[in-house]
């Protein structure tokens, strides 16, 4: 009997899971319709701005859209690379005892509130923006793209981290008993098996990138316009936290808000499914 309730249990919150996510998804788009029956492609105007509360509104998600996906892309160009040889170097020139606690510690990096995040990248990264380019104001897209590669760097350092693991215990002890160097074996047996983990790594820190809210908001200026490099811009969860609460119900600018939520939803969606399913590609190899 407690096995079959602790069976029946398990099931439940099983398809409950889903099923959240479902009425979420359900709740998303139906209140996504005004705006997308009203507006329609104006939503997605490139000569379009953000302008709900002005006498002739203008409801075009197309920035924040394009400042979402441009910060989250140089927050990945930025933190993959330093990640992954960080990974490699711990787990190749260090010593486990050692190696070990300070994978311990990156992952606590993780669970640093973003609050913190932001308010040290608008005292050191914004701040020194100002003096090093001469800006009149240090919120940008680079800033906080800059401040999101090091939220990033323990999501893909652990996931990495822990592929080569598998793959050392896998291949390691064969390659170097054929006489190939440590150095030999990282390059040509480690690094090209555990290719799939780094794009699943990446992948999952991209959307993780693209749903940071207080970190982002905080420096990135907050502007809704075409991002570039060094301007201010605005992304989809920043545009939310900040308009959300003063939106006035039933209007087609929380409509719209809803929208632009929803793009993110299935952007969001496909990068999971995508993370899913290189990861099963990736345990297949190593069975």
């Amino acid at each position: 009997m407690k096995e079959k309730i602790i069976k029946y249990s398990l099931a439940a919150v099983s398809l409950l899971i889903p099923a959240v996510f479902t009425i979420i998804l359900f709740f998303v788009i139906s209140e996504s319709i005004p705006a997308v029956t009203q507006i329609g492609v104006g939503l997605f105007d490139l000569q379009g701005i953000w302008r709900p509360l002005s006498a002739s509104p203008s409801y075009s998600i197309l920035p924040m859209i394009l400042g979402t996906l441009y910060v989250s892309f140089l927050a990945i160009i930025l933190s993959a690379p330093i990640a992954c040889l960080c990974a490699i170097f711990l787990n190749y020139y260090v010593r486990k005892r050692i190696s070990k606690p300070i994978l311990a510690f990156i992952d606590l990096l993780a669970g640093v509130p973003s609050v913190i995040f932001g308010f040290i990248g608008l005292m050191i990264i914004v701040s020194n923006f100002e003096k090093i380019f001469n800006m009149s104001a240090g919120e940008s897209v680079f800033a906080a793209a800059i401040l999101l590669a090091i939220m990033l760097l323990p999501y893909i350092v652990s996931s990495y981290s822990e592929s080569i693991e598998r793959a050392k215990d896998k291949y390691g002890s064969a390659s170097l008993a054929l006489g190939t160097s440590e150095e030999y074996a990282t390059l040509k047996i480690i690094i090209p098996i555990t290719k799939n983990s780094v794009v699943a790594a990446v992948t999952m820190a991209f959307g993780r990138a693209m749903s940071e809210t207080m970190a982002v908001m905080m420096i990135i200026g907050n502007a809704p316009i075409f991002p570039t490099l060094f301007g201010r811009s605005q992304t989809i969860p920043a545009l939310t936290a900040l308009e959300f609460g003063s939106a006035e119900y039933g209007s087609l600018h929380l409509s719209a808000i809803y929208t632009a939520n929803l793009v993110l939803l299935i952007l969001l969606c496909f990068i999971l499914t995508a993370t899913s399913f290189l990861k099963r590609k990736l345990l297949k190899e190593y069975d």
